[in-house]
């Protein structure tokens, strides 16, 4: 019976390992924890709307929810709803989903819970979009001129290029197993953006941070409540331990 959970467990191993290498790309940074951080959020909620709200719908979430990352209803009226008048409504994409798939090849995907969606092996799917934005470089094989060195051949092209401006990919030879390949050696900045490499990475993590809060709302409710509640078990604990003691000193 050992030996054939052991087995299941190596196979699933595998298993995870034969996907991650499928799916090809450099491994993923860190994202930055801003999910509490409301001025963080805010920042992130422009970029989205601004850069990303174009073709990418996030169905299940209401421009009015938005409230509850500080921002009143007057400011995401004139700063982040585009599309209508009215806060209540969902925040769905303009673009016409048969004519993106014409031009990318595929329709882009709704972003409401892209940061759930996205766990692997490498992180969570916080790192990995953190990864994918700031890993995008000029490759004229392309049809758009674009690659990305975490989802290679991705269709998209850089959404913030004007912010990050251009860059090529750098490889480096290794050898194993007698032949030789070409692995990932990091950037080389071909041409400035309207942001330095500090300030991007500054700002993606804002958007990351907004994808997150995106696709749960109520997730830091949820980890303050459950703060109270483990609080509140370990205190009853304690009580019921001593009226445990105060009952039964008396009986042998």
């Amino acid at each position: 019976m050992l030996k054939k959970i052991l087995l299941a467990m190596a196979l699933c191993a595998s298993l995870v390992s034969a996907a991650n290498a499928a799916t090809g790309g450099i491994a993923w940074d860190k994202a930055p924890s801003r999910t509490n951080d409301m001025a963080a959020l805010q920042r992130g909620a422009q970029l989205f709307a601004n850069y990303c709200l174009n073709c990418h719908s996030a169905a299940y979430m209401r421009y009015n929810r938005m409230q509850d990352i500080g921002l009143s209803d007057k400011q995401i009226k004139e700063n982040l709803n585009f599309i209508s008048d009215k806060s209540g409504d969902l925040m769905k994409a303009t673009i016409n989903p048969m004519e993106a798939k014409a031009w990318f090849g595929a329709a882009p995907p709704d972003l409401s819970v892209i940061a759930r969606s996205r766990a692997g092996a490498n992180g969570s799917g916080a790192d990995y979009i953190y990864t994918f934005l700031r890993g995008y470089y000029r490759d004229g094989t392309t049809l758009t001129g674009w690659n990305n060195a975490a989802f290679p051949a991705v269709a998209m092209p850089n959404p913030l290029w004007q912010l990050q401006g251009e860059q090529e990919m750098l490889t480096k030879e290794v050898e194993a197993h007698g032949h030789t390949t070409h692995v990932f050696n990091g950037f080389k900045q071909v041409s400035a953006g309207t942001m330095s490499e500090a300030q991007f990475d500054s700002a993606v993590g804002d958007l990351v941070a907004y994808l997150q809060w995106m696709g749960e709302p109520a997730q830091n409710t949820r980890v303050r409540i459950g703060v109270w509640v483990l609080l509140f078990l370990s205190i009853f604990t304690l009580v019921a331990w001593r009226l445990n003691a105060a009952f039964w000193k008396d009986i042998k």
